[in-house]
């Protein structure tokens, strides 16, 4: 028996196979681009360059993420928010709280014994974001590990808008005004994490974060500052949603 799953984000696009004991086998993730149907298609691919045929007879394919409906090859597609939750319990335990800052929404996913007691999510336009962080970055014409090491080392500059096109606007008005890129860089930061600490607050310890900022430190560290408790994560972390669908793809008959 062969787990497969394949999480198609609005940035990236993660996939995962697990064997019929719940080992890991393989796990990869690329850009998700224009269209949701060739970012599935690339991951049939990337899969079958592995070895994984999701064709084959003993295999079961579970799809999530925000363009789960594009897979035809899915045998099943199931929420981000179930799948997230089952892959926080593979990676941290049973209770606690996961936080999820994807690139077009942030999720709060409360867990007791294993299982998803309730969740709330930012809304679409709102700064908090994974995207608003790449774009803010590509503004200041550094990535984003950079931004993170200049906002370490910067003083604060206050980004108060909650839309991220308004929040832009912000950054290129400081940045007119001469502001160091150190300040902006720590406002942006700032900015992205008080609004999902706001979110997570809603939870209690312990907290888990998942997501494509699982290895930002300065972000982590900023979020366990906030939330008063430290905030848990691993490189595993930004497959969480795959490795859920793939754990789900596993009990499919």
């Amino acid at each position: 028996m062969l787990g497969i799953g394949i999480d198609i984000g609005s940035t990236a696009t993660k996939v995962v196979a697990l064997d019929e004991g719940g080992e890991l086998l393989s796990s990869e993730v690329m850009p998700t681009g224009y269209s949701s149907v060739d970012a599935a298609e690339r991951a049939r691919e990337a899969l079958l360059a592995h070895g994984f045929d999701v064709a084959a007879e003993d295999a079961r394919v579970v799809a999530t993420g925000y363009g789960r409906v594009a897979v035809p090859f899915a045998d099943k597609v199931v929420t981000e928010i179930t799948c997230h939750g089952v892959g926080a319990v593979r990676l941290f335990g049973p209770d606690g709280t996961v936080i999820d800052v994807g690139g077009q929404d942030t999720k709060v996913i409360q867990l007791r014994a294993g299982r998803v007691a309730k969740f709330a999510m930012n809304d679409k336009c709102a700064a908090g974001t994974g995207r608003f962080l790449e774009v803010m970055a590509d503004r200041l014409g550094v990535s984003q590990r950079e931004l993170a090491d200049l906002a370490r080392t910067g003083d604060d500059v206050k980004i108060s808008s909650m839309c991220t096109v308004f929040a832009e606007s912000e950054v290129i008005s400081l940045v007119g005004a001469g502001k160091p890129r150190e300040d902006i860089a720590h406002g942006i930061i700032e900015s992205v994490v008080s609004r999902v600490a706001a979110l997570a607050g809603q939870g209690s310890a312990p907290y888990f974060l998942t997501g494509g900022l699982c290895e930002n430190d300065y972000v982590v560290e900023r979020l366990g500052t906030l939330l008063g408790s430290p905030v848990a994560t691993c490189p595993e972390a930004r497959f969480a949603g795959a490795l859920g669908a793939a754990e789900r793809a596993l009990s499919l008959k």
